[in-house]
């Protein structure tokens, strides 16, 4: 079987750092779907549904070649959340979130255009976040670090810090499974390991 080009349907740095660190060096090319367009309640659809959007959307300017889109939302306390829209919204959300526990949720899509087929699938990982002050709060917002993650942290950087504990994938929580990828990368007939880059 040809190997085909590994793209990735997104400008989230961090996905395509996980992808370098694990071997894989994606070409980006960022879809700007509009998420307004979707609108379902189940935070699992939800992911899965915009992550297949945004492959799709990047999937029509290639003839061959694997297209990796992806999206994630943190569900606590029964509500689903993505980025925070401005700093107010990310202090609010933190004060629910802190000593609180939630679900990271990362939907995965993968779209081989050689073989015509796509496929959808969900991680999930359980997220224990600590208590942690107003000051600690407001601090932690002023850094602009939540502002440009799903659920308002980021594990990988300063957010790491007021994370707990957490339960399943943690680069699922950065925003890609790896070990899903390569089970994924399986079902369509491909081994992870000839997509290392030497």
């Amino acid at each position: 079987m040809n190997l085909p080009s590994f793209i990735l349907a997104s400008a989230s740095p961090a996905r395509r750092r996980l992808l370098e660190i694990a071997g894989i060096k994606p070409l980006v090319c960022q879809s700007n779907f509009d998420e307004s367009q979707i609108e379902l309640t189940e935070a699992a659809q939800l992911v899965q549904k915009l992550a297949l959007c945004k492959a799709e959307v990047v999937a029509e300017n290639f003839t061959d070649g694997l297209i990796l889109g992806c999206d994630s939302v943190l569900e606590i306390g029964g509500e689903i959340y993505g980025k925070p829209e401005n700093a107010e919204v990310a202090i609010a959300r933190w004060q629910k979130m802190s000593g609180n526990t939630g679900i990271l949720y990362t939907g995965h899509a993968l779209i081989d255009r050689l073989q015509q087929r796509k496929i959808v699938h969900c991680g999930k990982t359980k997220v224990t976040f600590a208590q942690i002050s107003d000051r600690e709060i407001s601090a932690y917002v002023a850094s602009g670090e939540p502002l440009k993650c799903a659920g308002a942290f980021a594990l990988e950087g300063k957010g790491g810090l007021f994370v707990e504990s957490i339960e399943g994938c943690h680069s699922n929580i950065i925003g890609l499974s790896l070990p899903l990828l390569r089970r994924m990368l399986a079902e369509l007939g491909y081994n992870v390991t000839d997509f290392w880059q030497s």
